[in-house]
């Protein structure tokens, strides 16, 4: 029996693919199975919604006649088996750091597979890209030098980026000005054993309207580089693409609706991730392609006339689907007559939101560990009782919901709360080994021939 936790009146119910709503429904017995096994929080994985992430960009792109580069952002999720599928699928891998490097060498990816796009690259970093020729996006003028520095000789030149922070970023710390760019370009121009294929930006939140004015900023600076002599093919977009957790009309509503008394700390965040926000990655991307450049030609057009090629990494928008962590409650323990705390075996470590003063603004769904009987208590009697969800560290901030929920059924000891599509950061951004507990079990869900589900380990040698 799968019941999702509601806020009375203003449900905010994740969306889920099939295989997903399958297992919550007719195969929670084995969901319940898996946890006495492996331990809670577990999280599990389908790599094949990456698979279909992938097809829906590509998609757009080829339909708008871009060519185009997708590299899988691997600093969303730890996952093995995502970063296995998606080179599988021909993507590419965007790495951000020596580990995330060498998992994606172990898996298979070969240098031309991969960009490096973190800004604090270390020398040994720097070593292990260089020898595998992994294109490299240099972050600011004095990495340039550390790199040139740092080649051997070598017969073919080492490709890299230039990372580009637009005119209207100018408080970030990533990436260089336009001025910038230009003394790097004219570095390049009289360095042989460097490749200069083109300009890098990545930025902060996620209107596709950003992008298109960056990309306007980066064109005359791709223009430069070919007045120096320079061969640019491509210009990396970055990520930022938005997904859609909840039903866009529920998220607006729950947005415009809700109070302070919402809340156990009487304080409403100052902002969310747009959970249920009006456009799909696909969506997006579409919007960004149409946008208008200079001299009256959209993106897709200069793209397509400039002969560059368009790169992204997305990392949140490929990871759309592919997990849920599922918690164990522990005890549920009254507060007052009619509200209460509900512990679960895990920390909000494991689903991070409120450690940013935020919110993961979709409704955990309640499993009850066996069937429920038409005696059970409510959490208390009308009005509906309230609760929220704490983790089993000793820090009175451990906390994975803030927010007041309201439960159907009276979540009980054993029972599981599942969180939805936590395989954008949620699961494994701060997860520790706090009070020693051990890391969370991460696992691959797969389907036997007879469409039951078995798990797969998910780690670098399993993958």
């Amino acid at each position: 029996m799968m019941l999702h936790c509601q806020k009375i009146g203003r449900e905010l119910p994740p969306m889920l693919r099939p295989a997903t709503a399958d297992l919550l429904t007719r195969h929670a017995s084995l969901l319940l199975d898996w946890v006495d096994r492996y331990g809670s929080p577990l999280n599990l994985i389908w790599p094949q919604a990456l698979k279909e992430n992938l097809a829906a960009l590509r998609g757009v792109l080829t339909e708008n006649g871009v060519r185009h580069a997708i590299y899988y952002g691997a600093k969303v999720n730890k996952s093995a088996g995502l970063m296995r599928t998606a080179l599988g699928v021909g993507a590419g891998i965007d790495v951000s750091s020596l580990y995330e490097l060498r998992d994606a060498r172990r898996l298979g990816a070969d240098g031309a597979r991969v960009v490096a796009t973190g800004p604090a690259k270390t020398g040994a970093f720097h070593r292990e890209l260089v020898g595998c020729g992994a294109l490299i996006s240099v972050d600011s003028p004095e990495e340039l030098e550390d790199l040139i520095g740092a080649l051997p000789a070598r017969t073919s030149p080492q490709p890299v980026l230039l990372r580009l922070r637009p005119s209207d970023q100018s408080k970030s710390r990533f990436g260089m000005p336009a001025d910038a760019i230009a003394q790097c370009l004219a570095r390049l121009s009289g360095e042989r054993q460097l490749r200069f294929d083109g300009l890098h930006f990545h930025l902060s939140g996620y209107r596709w309207e950003s992008r298109a004015t960056a990309l306007s900023e980066a064109a005359g600076l791709i223009s430069e580089a070919r007045r120096m002599g320079l061969s640019p093919r491509m210009i990396d977009i970055g990520g930022g693409l938005p997904i859609q957790y909840v039903d866009p009309i529920k998220y607006r509503d729950h947005l415009a609706a809700q109070t302070t008394d919402d809340y156990r700390t009487g304080k409403i965040p100052e902002s969310f991730y747009p959970y249920g926000g009006s456009f799909s990655a696909s969506d997006w991307l579409h919007l960004l392609l149409l946008a208008e450049m200079a001299q009256g030609r959209s993106v897709a057009d200069y793209f397509t006339r400039e002969g560059l090629c368009l790169a992204m990494e997305p990392g949140r928008a490929l990871a759309d689907q592919t997990a849920i962590s599922v918690f164990k409650i522990s005890r549920v323990k009254a507060l007052g007559p009619d509200t209460h705390v509900i512990f679960v075996e895990g920390s909000s470590f494991s689903a991070c939101e409120t450690w940013f003063a935020s919110e993961f603004l979709i409704d955990p769904i309640h499993v009850p560990a066996a069937h429920v009987p038409a005696a059970r208590p409510s959490l208390s009697a009308t009005p509906p009782g309230r609760a929220y969800l704490a983790g089993h560290s000793c820090l009175d901030e451990d906390v994975l919901s803030n927010r007041w929920l309201s439960f159907s059924v009276a979540p009980q000891a054993g029972d599981l709360l599942v969180f939805a599509n936590t395989g954008g950061y949620q699961m494994d951004l701060l997860e520790n080994e706090f009070h020693r507990h051990p890391m969370p079990a991460r696992h691959c869900v797969a389907g036997d021939a007879q469409g039951q589900p078995y798990l797969i380990p998910d780690t670098v040698e399993e993958a």
